[in-house]
């Protein structure tokens, strides 16, 4: 009974964001064994992502309404649902794996569930990624590799992103704090995920992040580029969160670079040229690449592999001799994001077939 009760939830949470895919190890069901009890299974199968009171929970269950409610606010605070405040009034909503499960165990992350995490995006969530990454976040140019030429709309500039928000949030990544934990501590910055709106204020809520001025944002922006990591908003005009990832922590990054074409799965409207008159073969460009989009060839020229460009500019920013920039795509090739964080899981469920 237990069992079908841990199988129907992985089967629920199949159907949100980028799924969660059944495994022949069955890694999934210890992690979903780690992080619910079967009561909280059973609430949590009761939910849907549509946002509702305790009250409304607690009449379709016909149950109590301070018990129900009691239950609610506690997956809340161990990160197992997603929760809304409004004053006085609270709404609960079923959450993915990922943006979800997974990152809201950031202020209370074991090395326990990082191994299982781990175990978990090697077997099949890498693969799930892969599918679903180009409607997840999107990958955009780092502030000063695009020329003010290029009339570069809002939704692709990260510093606009911070600007048009009323209030951001900072918390520290999760794939960093796991791979420290299982592996690697690659000594990029933590502090480097922002959050906003009603996302931002939950992760106020649980302590998983701190309100910090624009000023500040964009300080930890500057950090992030120095360090070569690449900025990753939602996929849509108007994210909830925004990311700043390296390679080999980064479990979207990771699951890319494992595909022979990572540019046919992403979001991005640029990729790099470089002008073979300029560039000196310094190679300064290719530890900057997180895609292994960069060689130089025996003429001592470096060369990219569109196959493999992400359009992210991070080695335009670190050319001594500027022989790299960064190219927009053109006609159809260049797109508008989705215009909501609905319609972005809209076109994600259609890509995976879910409707």
């Amino acid at each position: 009974m237990a069992a079908d009760i841990y199988r129907r939830l992985q089967q629920q949470l199949d159907q949100y964001s980028m799924g969660f895919p059944e495994t022949a190890s069955g890694i999934e069901i210890t992690i979903l064994q780690y992080l619910f009890t079967e009561q909280e299974a059973q609430m949590f199968s009761l939910l849907t992502p549509m946002l509702e009171t305790a009250r409304a929970v607690s009449t379709r269950m016909g149950q109590p309404e301070e018990a129900v409610g009691k239950q609610l606010e506690g997956m809340a605070d161990k990160g197992l649902l997603f929760r809304l405040k409004k004053g006085d009034q609270a709404r609960y909503g079923a959450i993915p794996f990922v943006h979800g499960l997974f990152e809201f165990q950031v202020k209370n992350l074991t090395p326990e569930f990082a191994a299982m995490a781990r175990q978990y995006f090697e077997e099949a969530f890498d693969h799930a990624m892969q599918k679903g990454a180009e409607y997840f976040v999107r990958t955009i140019p780092v502030h000063k590799s695009v020329d003010v030429i290029l009339h570069v709309a809002s939704p692709e500039d990260a510093l606009a992103i911070l600007r048009d928000k009323p209030a951001i949030v900072v918390a520290d990544c999760i794939c960093r704090k796991t791979a420290a934990l299982v592996d690697h501590d690659c000594g990029k910055p933590l502090e480097a995920c922002f959050m906003f709106g009603s996302m931002g204020q939950y992760y106020l809520d649980r302590g998983m992040g701190r309100k910090i001025s624009l000023a500040e944002a964009e300080k930890i922006l500057a950090d992030c580029r120095e360090a070569g990591l690449v900025t990753q908003p939602a996929t849509s005009q108007n994210p909830g969160g925004m990311c700043n990832c390296c390679g080999d922590c980064c479990e979207v990054l990771r699951a890319l670079n494992k595909h022979p074409k990572p540019a046919d799965l992403v979001f991005s409207n640029y990729f790099a040229r470089v002008d073979a008159d300029a560039c000196t073969g310094c190679e300064a460009c290719l530890d900057r690449c997180q895609m292994g989009a960069l060689a130089v060839g025996d003429e001592d020229i470096a060369r990219v592999n569109l196959d493999r460009c992400i359009g992210c500019g991070l080695c335009v920013s670190v050319c001594p001799v500027e022989a790299v920039s960064l190219v927009p795509k053109s006609g159809s090739d260049y797109r508008t994001p989705p215009e909501s964080m609905a319609d972005q899981m809209t076109h994600l469920a259609r890509k995976r077939g879910v409707i």
